[in-house]
């Protein structure tokens, strides 16, 4: 209860300080006080509600108390209990909200896909993971742009980047990073054998520039021809762009715009969200020694899903979850994993607060 005081007297005194002209005139403080005042709102909300419960409760029950006609007394009775109720429902849903928030959760996110053991089978599956994505995106109403992407002959991805942009999206997303395998029987396959075959998928939150600098002498910038999918300078100029930042030998690119410098634009952003993620991840690395979370976002290597077309079973290893319903899986329909796994993160975090 001392933390929703807190809370509350933190919204109160925020909401004052937006309407300060010296912070109305600053843009970047007004933002982030923005941002703060919409993630204390839903606390201040259900706390405020809370205290009317908690109110008509002790109201009920003085009544209860003193009332002797019995039909009166049945009536206190009913609203006692619930009000009771609501007094519980409200106090979880406290908890859940006092709950530490990750700032990236509503950042847009780009998310990279790529086949891994298995050849061919394997970019076959990248693709898939890519359409699934896009479409679950849209039924979201979030608005995806392909960002560089390296084709193999039959339809499949070696390697494919996008963006998506959208509320919330990040705090969907970032549990799919990882290692996902699937197993299927591959058209090639004569003698109806299944095979496993893998892809990686990385979620990456963007971030602007003032939250991560890149210092230009440490940038090696590439050109080259785009592969496909572009407009009419496709294979006659080097508008793609490669960017390699020399400390560390990230490489970002992009080929999807047109022009050269709309490429080189994209492909930095790109590469300052993957330096925030490094960033982000030595933040976090004393906090990830003490306690091994159950739910990741950000470790690639770890095996979280298997697919299994034969069984049209779909099963998420972090948290024992399965479901036999991976055609609709595959088709975009992920609110249920990621609902479970939202869940499952949330009481993790829940309990380590206690």
């Amino acid at each position: 209860f001392d933390r929703l005081e807190k809370s509350l007297e933190r919204f109160e005194e925020v909401n004052r300080l937006l309407s300060e002209p010296v912070v109305i005139a600053d843009q970047q403080r007004f933002r982030e006080l923005g941002k703060e005042l919409r993630t204390l709102e839903p606390i201040v909300r259900s706390f405020e509600r809370f205290k009317k419960v908690r109110s008509d409760y002790a109201g009920a029950k003085e009544l209860l108390d003193s009332v002797s006609d019995p039909e009166m007394k049945e009536l206190a009775f009913e609203e006692q209990g619930k009000l009771k109720l609501e007094l519980q429902e409200l106090e979880e849903e406290l908890k859940l909200l006092l709950v530490p928030q990750d700032p990236n959760d509503n950042k847009n996110f780009i998310m990279e896909i790529r086949g891994g053991t298995g050849g061919e089978e394997a970019a076959l599956f990248a693709s898939d993971l890519y359409r699934m994505y896009t479409r679950y995106a849209e039924r979201k109403g979030w608005k995806v742009e392909l960002l560089n992407w390296n084709e193999t002959g039959k339809g499949g991805f070696k390697e494919v980047i996008f963006s998506v942009n959208g509320e919330g999206g990040y705090g969907r997303m970032k549990f799919e990073s990882g290692v996902h395998r699937v197993q299927r029987v591959p058209e090639t396959e004569a003698q109806g054998r299944v095979h496993t075959s893998a892809a990686s998928v990385v979620v990456l939150p963007e971030v602007e520039d003032v939250e991560v600098e890149v210092n230009p002498a440490d940038l090696q910038i590439d050109t080259y021809r785009s592969g496909g999918k572009g407009g009419q300078n496709v294979n006659k100029v080097e508008t793609a762009v490669r960017i390699t930042h020399k400390p560390t030998g990230i490489v970002a690119a992009c080929q999807q715009e047109r022009s050269q410098f709309q490429n080189r634009e994209r492909a930095m952003k790109m590469l300052r969200s993957k330096l925030y993620e490094i960033k982000i991840q030595e933040q976090t690395a004393s906090v990830a020694a003490q306690r091994k979370s159950m739910i990741k976002s950000g470790d690639r290597s770890d095996k979280i899903r298997t697919y299994n077309f034969p069984q049209n079973r779909v099963t998420d290893h972090r948290i024992g979850l399965t479901l036999y319903n991976l055609d609709r899986v595959i088709d975009g329909d992920l609110d249920a994993l990621i609902e479970q796994l939202r869940v499952a993160d949330r009481t993790e975090k829940l309990q380590a607060e206690v």
